[in-house]
């Protein structure tokens, strides 16, 4: 196994009715003034924005309110936040929502102290130097409560890209679990599929990492289980709750200990998707190419492969794991294929030229376009 260094500084406070106590965590670091960033309404009718304002009134803190932002965030409100942060001479950002939310804070936390935040994607800068970012957390999938990463759409130029450093690790996120009864059962089934995909972009880079491939073993039977339950029962708060603590430790640095950094290539051939068809949530995105992507690797690291479909779907063969998977994710209302989502076999060339941009792409083995073309075939 290699030597390995972690650390992850996010401060996680988990559990029913924990949303209160967001105004004391910004007091005690003597910040007086956030910008409360969030998306379309919804936290209006689940009774999480009244919880968050009533803490930041409790606590002395005030606050300016910026909503709007979507589902694959923009770089348009990114900068549109930026200027009314810097306009009201914030101390720091709170987003209060799902990844969308809480990547478009940390963006706007970095671009704070940037002449232009476009520069770090671009030039794929380590963001260093940042304001505050707190998190609120209301849709467990991405991952990004407790990591350093943000990925925001450049929609006029048809690019969606990541950044990171240590700058965008929240200083405290919340997650109450209960506040995601409500969510429709799709999206519960695309927060589960975000996180099973993090952690196998981390797992088959694996072959002697006995203790992280099992706990990512673990993790993925976990996520499945759960998802099955919430399909039936949504207020299963036991099983809310359990997924999601697996989509957090899914990218917070333990499952992907010892594991050479992962291997990222379907995030980013999946950003090619959603960055031309940005109604195609990420997960969704990801439930086409992930299996297709298996399919394709499955050589570069046979034994690893081989684990995955028995351990986790209980399959003789890859192919046959890979036939589990498409057929669980369909059952829980994703698709599993470019034509299932209305994206014709046309259109293959283009999204392998577009996620092409962002070569060099892999680490199991570094794709050529024709491997991202063959990939996309077979998500055909």
């Amino acid at each position: 196994m290699d030597n390995f260094f972690y650390h992850n500084p996010t401060k996680v406070i988990f559990g029913k009715e924990t949303i209160p106590q967001i105004g004391d965590e910004i007091k005690r670091r003597e910040w007086k003034k956030v910008l409360l960033l969030a998306g379309g309404g919804s936290i209006k009718t689940n009774g999480v924005y009244d919880a968050v304002i009533d803490s930041l009134q409790s606590a002395g803190i005030e606050w300016v309110e910026v909503w709007g932002v979507r589902v694959n965030p923009l770089l348009e409100k990114v900068y549109e936040t930026i200027s009314t942060a810097k306009r009201e001479n914030v101390d720091a950002i709170l987003g209060v929502g799902g990844g969308s939310v809480i990547d478009s804070a940390k963006a706007v936390a970095a671009g704070c102290k940037m002449n232009d935040i476009w520069t770090a994607f671009k030039e794929k800068i380590e963001v260093e130097t940042a304001l505050p970012v707190f998190c609120v957390l209301t849709l467990s999938a991405t991952g990004t409560e407790m990591d350093p990463f943000a990925v925001i759409t450049h929609e006029k130029e048809k690019k969606k890209w990541p950044i990171s450093g240590p700058a965008l690790y929240p200083v405290v996120s919340i997650i109450d679990p209960s506040v995601q009864a409500s969510l429709p059962a799709i999206q519960t089934a695309y927060g589960g599929i975000d996180a099973m995909s993090h952690i196998m972009e981390f797992h088959f880079m694996g072959t002697i990492e006995e203790t992280t491939i099992a706990l990512n073993e673990s993790l993925m039977r976990s996520i499945i289980k759960t998802v099955d339950r919430l399909q039936e029962n949504p207020a299963d708060y036991n099983s809310r709750a359990s997924l999601a603590w697996a989509t957090t430790l899914a990218l917070n640095g333990i499952s992907g200990i010892g594991l050479k950094g992962g291997d990222w290539a379907t995030h980013f051939i999946e950003h090619s998707i959603s960055a031309l068809y940005p109604h195609i949530a990420h997960a969704g995105g990801l439930a086409i190419v992930f299996p297709a992507w298996i399919l394709h690797m499955q050589n570069y690291n046979p034994q690893g492969f081989q684990r995955w479909a028995q351990q986790v779907w209980n399959a003789g063969s890859v192919e046959t794991a890979v036939e589990a998977m498409r057929a669980k994710y369909n059952r829980w209302g994703v698709v599993t294929s470019l034509y299932d989502a209305g994206i014709p076999a046309s259109e293959i060339q283009a999204l392998a030229d577009n996620a092409f941009q962002s070569s060099p792409l892999g680490q199991l083995k570094i794709l050529s376009r024709d491997d991202i073309v063959l990939i996309l075939q077979l998500a055909a």
